[in-house]
C-alpha cells in the first residue's frame, strides 16, 4: 500500500520505510474512524436529531465538522485557522487543490458545496458530501449549471451558506486559475457577502503540489498516497469579505476574490 512521492520519483529506501511506518499506524486509525466514528456521525445526522442544537449550530452540522477534523488528523494534517468565517448566509469561495479541500473547510465552517457530480460515487467522501448539503454539478452542462445557480440562490435567500471552487477544477497545486464569474451571480442576486478563503498545505503553502492530484492520479490513488505522506500543516485563511454592493457586478467580485486569495497564498 505505497505510492511514490510526486516530488522525488522513486522513493529512497529510508523514505519508503518511513512511509510504510506511517501506513502501519494510520490505516488502523482510518479503520477506527470509519467503523466507529462514522456510524456515530450517521446517528447524529438523521431527521430525528435535525432539530437539536450545539451552541450556535445544529448538532448535525457539528457532527460532520468534527468528523471532518478527525479525518484530517488521520491523514496527519495539523489544522490552523486564520481569520473568522462570517456567520449567516455567505458565499465562501476557495482555491481548489484536492478532494481534501472539502474536509478542510468543513472542519471549520459548515457550508453546502458546489462540487462535481462524480464525488457522489466516492467512498465515504461522497456520503459525507451528500449529508453536508453538497450541490452536485455535471460539468459542461448548461442545464445543470442553471439548476445549481437556482439552488444556491434559494439557500442564500433562506439564510444558509454555500461554498464554491470558482476555478472549476484543480490545477496541480502550482497556480490559481481564473475564477468563473457566473457562479457569483447567486451572491449578487441574493445580496449576501462573498468571503474568499485561501487553502494552504505545508508551511507557506509549500506542499500544494504534493497534496494536489498528480497526472493520471484518480481519487483512490490520491487518497492512498496522502495517507502515507509526512505530517504537515493545513491552513485555512478566512479573508476580508466582499460586502454586497462593494464591487460592481459578478466579474469584479470574481477578480477581487481571486486577488485576495493570491495575496494570502503569497503572504
Amino acid at each position: 500500500m505505497t505510492a511514490p512521492s510526486p516530488t522525488s520519483g522513486a522513493l529512497a529506501p529510508g523514505a519508503r520505510v518511513a512511509r510504510a511506518c506511517r501506513y502501519l499506524y494510520r490505516v488502523p486509525m482510518l479503520v477506527w474512524h470509519l467503523v466507529v466514528h462514522l456510524p456515530l456521525t450517521m446517528l447524529l445526522t438523521t431527521p430525528v436529531t435535525a432539530a437539536l442544537r450545539w451552541g450556535n449550530e445544529s448538532l448535525e452540522h457539528r457532527a460532520i465538522r468534527a468528523w471532518s477534523a478527525g479525518l484530517m488528523r488521520v491523514f496527519g494534517f495539523r489544522l490552523r485557522r486564520v481569520g473568522t468565517p462570517l456567520p449567516g448566509a455567505t458565499m465562501f469561495v476557495a482555491n481548489h487543490v484536492s478532494w481534501i479541500d472539502i474536509e478542510t473547510l468543513h472542519s471549520q465552517r459548515m457550508m453546502g458545496f458546489v462540487a462535481k457530480r462524480e464525488i457522489q460515487s466516492w467512498p465515504v467522501v461522497g456520503w459525507l458530501a451528500q449529508r453536508g448539503e453538497t450541490i452536485f454539478h455535471a460539468r459542461g452542462s448548461t442545464e445543470s449549471l442553471g439548476g445549481v445557480l437556482h439552488e444556491m440562490l434559494s439557500r442564500l435567500r433562506n439564510g444558509r451558506s454555500v461554498g464554491v471552487f470558482p476555478e472549476g477544477g484543480t490545477r496541480g497545486g502550482r497556480e490559481i486559475g481564473p475564477f468563473h464569474a457566473r457562479i457569483f451571480l447567486a451572491a449578487v442576486e441574493a445580496g449576501v457577502p462573498v468571503q474568499p478563503v485561501a487553502l494552504r498545505y505545508g508551511e507557506g503553502g509549500s506542499a500544494q503540489h504534493v497534496v494536489a492530484f498528480q497526472p493520471r492520479e484518480n481519487f483512490f490513488d490520491n487518497f492512498v498516497r496522502l495517507l502515507g505522506e509526512p505530517a504537515r500543516l493545513a491552513e485555512v485563511h478566512f479573508l476580508e469579505p466582499i460586502a454586497p454592493g462593494e464591487a460592481d457586478g459578478r466579474r469584479r467580485i470574481a477578480e477581487l476574490a481571486r486577488g485576495r486569495i493570491i495575496a494570502a497564498m503569497e503572504g
